[in-house]
């Protein structure tokens, strides 16, 4: 089995291992037999569909949008801001057309995901904590960055989302185009279906930095050999399959997650509506070259494809790094030329890009668009893990960032919260990640009933903190 992946992820797994695995609770808790939403009626959101870009690695909020041009130049760095679309909003100036973007934004300053008594964040726990909306638990400590996911882990917000906002022929979730971490060996948790078992997983959509135009959905493809008739054929064989592994397995619950996932997986390889969502070649080349020449522009505009075509939730995952090259977020060193040249102009062109097309379509009002990381970046400019070698950077700072919010009911031209004069700490209004997961379960109308699971003695558990939604809606 691929390492650091949950079992349904891994091509390696048979049906029948699957099964046996759940019977000897390898796999922990299970959507049927464990966990049942209590669906209680309320009336729907604004946000018909998300799109989270998440920032792996953390950018420097104080070189974006959090600036400081007063604070000493130790912690002020190199760039200036730039006025913007909105009235009394700076933003950093290799951000322009971001700049003309800011009447649309709502900008969370005091966002905080410092949840231990440490100076420096670890990426592993950090990330669970922003992608579910819970914090880490003691796993996450004893174990580091070895802290593999687990079944039983809290959803990712996707997840849940998808599975309270089904979308017919098309997955409710969508993942792309990598696993944040995966490059660097350590997939991070958070990013899965968790307790919400195998119905609830991601689709994931793989892509290359060196490939950026080849975004491969592997589900999506099956073998030469086997035509779409032959595969509707097969699919007409799953009710007696499942009927005959029932007799011989004497199960039914875990069967059941299982046989859901896989008639999903059959309605993407047989729909017509799938293929065309997932077909980004039928965009201009104009409009493919306004998004960007690279992997991450390509994703984003994958991602409006597919909730234009109604997919509840898609995520991208920003992929910055190469062989080892330094173009990630984690900016330990040359962390202005990293953002200057590469990272900001690529940021800068999809994220704008997506904001106008959705504007110009229609679906701004009822498309959220959520940009945010596991952390910022330490205020003060330098290093010490790089041992002064090379052009300065940022060390890790998970007291403060800053999440950007637009669309779905969002009143844009906003500031929330506020931080220090150097940009370490919030004094205003702090934010964590509960309260975005609140925030966006808000945009969609799902409320406190909505996300309560049972755990295994049958008492209500909810899928996030106790937190109220930040107050953007307008």
């Amino acid at each position: 089995m691929t390492p650091n992946l949950l079992p349904w992820a891994s091509p390696t797994w048979s049906r029948r291992q699957f099964v046996r695995g759940l019977g000897f609770g390898m796999l922990g808790l299970s959507l049927p037999d464990v966990l049942r939403l209590q669906a209680v009626a309320r009336p729907a959101g604004k946000a018909k569909s998300c799109i989270m870009i998440f920032l792996f690695g953390g950018p420097s909020h104080v070189d974006t949008w959090d600036m400081k041009p007063n604070a000493p130049a130790e912690f002020r760095g190199e760039f200036k801001p730039i006025h913007t679309s909105a009235p009394g909003i700076q933003l950093c100036e290799h951000l322009p057309r971001t700049a003309q973007a800011a009447h649309r934004l709502a900008i969370v300053r005091s966002m905080t995901t410092s949840w231990r008594d440490q100076s420096n964040g670890e990426h592993h726990g950090d990330a669970y904590y922003m992608l579910t909306g819970r914090r880490p638990d003691q796993t996450f400590f004893a174990q580091g960055i070895n802290r593999k996911p687990q079944p039983d882990d809290c959803p990712f917000v996707g997840s849940v989302v998808a599975h309270r906002r089904q979308a017919n022929e098309l997955p409710g979730v969508v993942a792309l185009p990598y696993r944040s971490g995966e490059d660097t060996g350590y997939t991070i948790p958070g990013q899965f279906g968790g307790m919400l078992g195998a119905g609830c997983e991601p689709l994931w959509v793989r892509g290359q930095l060196d490939k950026p135009r080849e975004l491969v959905v592997p589900q999506l493809a099956f073998p030469e050999e086997v035509s779409d008739q032959r595969m509707r054929e097969r699919g007409a064989l799953l009710p007696q399959i499942d009927a005959w592994q029932r007799r011989l397995e004497h199960t039914s619950g875990p069967l059941d997650a299982f046989a859901t996932h896989q008639r999903r997986a059959l309605s993407l390889l047989t729909s017509e509506k799938s293929k065309r969502a997932f077909d980004i070649n039928r965009e201009s080349p104009a409009t493919r070259d306004r998004y960007g020449n690279d992997i991450n522009g390509q994703s984003v505009l994958l991602a409006r494809r597919l909730v234009e075509a109604g997919v509840p939730f898609v995520c991208v995952h920003w992929l910055g790094r190469k062989m080892g090259q330094g173009i990630s977020w984690d900016t330990h060193s040359d962390n202005f030329g990293i953002l200057k040249n590469i990272l900001l102009p690529a940021f800068d062109a999809c994220y704008s890009a997506l904001l106008e097309d959705l504007a110009q379509r229609g679906l701004l009002d009822e498309t959220l668009v959520v940009v945010t990381a596991e952390m910022g970046r330490n205020p003060k400019v330098g290093d010490s893990r790089t041992g002064g070698n090379g052009p300065p950077g940022r060390d890790h700072w998970v007291h403060c960032l800053s999440t950007l919010l637009a669309g779905g009911g969002i009143r844009g031209g906003q500031i929330y919260g506020s931080s220090d004069k150097i940009g370490a700490y919030p004094v205003d209004r702090p934010a964590r990640p509960e309260n975005l997961a609140a925030t966006i379960y808000e945009a969609f109308g799902l409320g406190h009933d909505d996300l309560l699971v049972q755990d295994r003695q049958g008492r209500p558990l909810s899928l996030v903190e106790e937190a109220a939604a930040v107050p953007l809606f307008g």
